[in-house]
């Protein structure tokens, strides 16, 4: 559903198209080499605790990239949200699955009509902001406008936006009407689309349709403190050093199922070094203390401590749906050859390694995997140890116009990210290639992939599977096409965009079937998208996150990348 940081849903070759994966590679399955199964096992710590109160400390390296509902896509954002916003559907979270769309503030899944062209919902009753005020279908709807002022909400989520029958609007600072919404009565909130789209209760599962109140946007400064609709309101807010957050007395448990709100209060640092971190948990110096960053925190170094059975027993675990990838920038990078030989002088194997190795996760040998719904065999060339095929890629190089230089860019909060820019360095070398190491710091991270200082490689991560693991929550926003099809899509880091594949994408979007049928459809014209290597798949995460000695229903998201706070508590 969301980047990594530290980590969206997608939409969904018309019906007559024959698509057919290109020739010359063998299948493969979706992960190399790495420990036997039961090794990526969900571990939850203090499963079925139900006490209320107490304090949950969550350390963190660095701030939010935003608090706003309306301009985040990133899993860090999602998961402190429940705590203080709700939408339409949720995707609920169960330790090592995929997520399951259940009912938020919307009364059920929604109601289609016979055309699949609309769909209704209708609000739970008794539903208030923090302030008192009602949440109604305006609210909705105004959350939803929001996100269609690119110019304001860089980052805002477009998944929901590009199925719904309205392309001209343009948010509701220049005028105009939204006709992609209508709201005839408080709790009612109609959404008409431009063709079908089956899996539509997922989509309002996106933080599109957190409620705003209208008379409380203040634009980019509603990040600062945007108006609760969860069971917790922001107390204070110290942008990049800490906040906290307590009980939002207008929350009614009895309309929400999904949350626990078993602490009182949660507190966050928000400027802690990860080592740092990674030390405190292992020491267990604060026992009511959590991380969200990425791999909880823990560094390569650390991985030893985790055999230790003080720490063994306060270790959360679970194999994600998140997923880490090299992006070559296709408009600088343009040769499909070129790419695939950078790709192919890839030491994955020592990628890995810089990751804390097989512990902290599979190699990956595509972006999608066996677990999402619709998955079929991809086609790489890739070495399922992750070892360097060099001659092969020298081979693709004779004749060529190679760069001589080559800008990788990573996020400055965490050294592993770093390192694997040095192994980079490294094997490029062996193809003439000088590669440069460019930080960037962390709270600007994907803001700079997606503008014009695109390095030519990047590392990112995804975690798709909002929508209960469709194989489109990945393809589509990671490889997919502009809302009118006419380039590539927002958070397409890659920029790819290809004539024939990228319009197939595009139809579809509006293609109406199964989950299971359009996934294999999204698939295969993802397997075909990689013949041309825009990214490389690197690894597939499984997360270890230490808590402190008193946490309890710690568990692991499969989406949200680290522990889950909707259901967290805290002994005391």
């Amino acid at each position: 559903m969301k980047r990594s940081t530290m980590a969206a849903i997608a939409l969904t070759v018309s019906a007559g198209l024959a698509l057919t994966a290109c020739g010359g590679a063998k299948p493969t399955p979706d992960s190399g080499s790495g420990p036997r199964a039961d090794a990526y096992a969900p571990v939850v710590i203090g499963k079925n605790y139900t006490g209320k109160g107490g304090n949950i400390n969550v350390l963190m390296s660095s701030d939010f990239q935003t608090l706003d509902a309306g301009n985040s896509n990133y899993v860090q954002t999602a998961n402190v949200g429940q705590l203080y916003y709700r939408t339409l559907t949720m995707a609920k979270e169960t330790a090592g699955k995929p997520p399951t769309i259940v009912p938020d503030l919307a009364t059920d899944l929604g109601k289609p009509s016979a055309d699949g062209l609309t769909w209704t919902y209708t609000l739970k009753a008794g539903l208030k902001f923090e302030d008192g005020t009602p949440i109604t279908s305006k609210d909705i709807k105004y959350g939803v406008e929001r996100t269609y002022a690119r110019d304001v909400y860089t980052q805002a989520p477009q998944e929901l936006n590009t199925a719904l029958a309205d392309d001209s609007y343009k948010g509701p600072y220049t005028g105009g009407d939204f006709k992609g919404i209508d709201t005839p009565d408080d709790r009612t909130v109609v959404f008409h689309l431009k063709q079908p789209f089956a899996e539509f209760p997922a989509l309002v599962s996106r933080s599109n349709t957190a409620p705003v109140p209208k008379a409380k946007d203040t634009k980019l400064d509603y990040t600062n403190h945007p108006v609760s609709s969860g069971p917790y309101k922001i107390q204070s807010y110290d942008r990049g050093r800490s906040m906290k957050l307590v009980r939002n007395n207008q929350w009614n448990a009895a309309t929400d199922p999904n949350r626990t709100a078993l602490p009182d209060t949660f507190t966050f640092t928000l400027s802690t070094a990860q080592a740092t971190i990674s030390q405190q948990l292992i020491a267990d110096s604060d026992p009511t203390a959590v991380t969200l960053d990425s791999n909880g925190g823990l560094q390569a170094s650390d991985a030893a401590e985790l055999n230790k059975p003080d720490v063994k027993k306060r270790t959360a675990g679970g194999l994600l749906g998140c997923t880490d990838v090299l992006d070559f920038n296709t408009e600088t990078i343009k040769d499909p050859q070129v790419r695939k030989a950078l790709a192919l002088a890839v030491d994955r194997s020592a990628v890995q390694v810089q990751y804390g190795g097989e512990r902290f996760g599979k190699l990956a040998q595509s972006y999608i995997n066996s677990a999402q719904r619709g998955y079929v065999e991809q086609h790489t060339d890739l070495d399922p140890t992750g070892k360097p095929k060099l001659d092969e890629a020298k081979k693709l190089l004779k004749g060529k116009s190679v760069p001589k230089k080559l800008v990788y860019g990573y996020a400055d909060a965490n050294p592993r990210y770093k390192n694997v820019g040095t192994v980079l360095q490294q094997n490029f070398k062996q193809l003439g290639i000088d590669l440069q190491l460019r930080p960037i710091p962390t709270a600007n991270y994907y803001t700079v992939l997606a503008g014009d200082q695109m390095p030519d490689i990047a590392r990112s991560g995804w975690c798709g599977g909002a929508d209960s693991g469709s194989v489109r929550t990945t393809v589509d926003p990671n490889l997919g096409p502009s809302v009118d099809g006419t380039t590539y899509g927002f958070s397409n880091i890659p920029r790819y965009y290809d004539p024939k594949i990228s319009r197939a994408m595009y139809e579809l979007r509006g293609t109406n079937g199964t989950s299971e049928e359009l996934g294999k459809k999204w698939a295969t014209l993802f397997d075909q998208a990689m013949q041309t290597y825009p990214l490389v798949p690197l690894i597939r995460s499984y997360t270890n996150s230490v808590v402190g000695s008193k946490v309890r229903n710690a568990q692991v998201g499969y989406f949200f990348g680290g522990i889950d706070l909707s259901v967290v508590g805290v002994q005391h």
